[in-house]
């Protein structure tokens, strides 16, 4: 049986669910976009710019909006103790990594591992996490206030769900939004990816996405 907690994580997935579904509906790539098609990204434009945030990298060091520009990146919501979602999709995005693993790592895309559970994950045990899946995942949290700023920008959702009765308190789960938001290069929120994932086809298309903005921003001969 759903407890309420879970209950208001659904209503407030389905509502964020329909506003991307609003956003690729009414600005999906035009017939002129210099995007490519893509199969696993849903892209929309225009990209979203988010709001300012400030996240703490599992180095330490501040994760903020300048980090993210220059890369594609895939941003996913998790925590080190979830049993089934985290480590399923961080170990499908690590089969992902490596086919991408060619490009230029000046240019080459990139995962963000955040975690929403602040009150066990410290930067150290994320960073342990994450890199155990594969060494270039960026791993990251804050404190719960800007964990919903930022999820929210994303139009993502979590929340805390209270140990069952009997069980001690620190046993608690947490539910979060199991799609992954897609950034482009700079730092907007361009598109989604939605379970179930496919590797194969979204390092496809986060390689042509890559090589595309690459080519875009590269000089023209005359």
């Amino acid at each position: 049986m759903f407890n309420r907690t879970t209950v208001y994580v659904l209503i407030a997935a389905l509502a964020a669910a329909l506003g991307l579904w609003a956003a690729q509906h009414y600005f999906a790539p035009s017939a002129g976009s210099s995007l490519p098609q893509t199969r696993a990204v849903r892209l929309f434009e225009p990209a979203r710019t988010l709001p300012a945030f400030t996240l703490r990298q599992s180095d330490g060091t501040p994760l903020v909006p300048g980090e993210l520009k220059g890369h594609w990146t895939l941003v996913f919501l998790g925590f080190t103790h979830c049993p089934d979602v985290c480590p399923t999709t961080l170990a499908e995005m690590s089969k992902a990594q490596k086919q991408w693993a060619a490009l230029p790592e000046t240019t080459r895309p990139r995962v963000l591992f955040v975690s929403v559970d602040p009150e066990r994950d410290t930067p150290d045990r994320i960073g342990e996490y994450a890199h155990a899946f594969h060494r270039d995942t960026i791993a990251a949290t804050a404190d719960i206030p800007a964990l919903e700023q930022f999820a929210k920008s994303l139009s993502m959702v979590f929340a805390k769900v209270p140990a069952p009765e009997g069980v001690r308190a620190d046993q608690y789960s947490v539910d979060h939004s199991a799609s992954m938001a897609v950034l482009d290069p700079q730092g907007r929120m361009a598109g989604i990816v939605q379970p179930p994932f496919d590797p194969a086809a979204i390092a496809a298309d986060m390689t042509a996405l890559t090589q595309a903005s690459f080519a875009a921003a590269s000089p023209k001969r005359e």
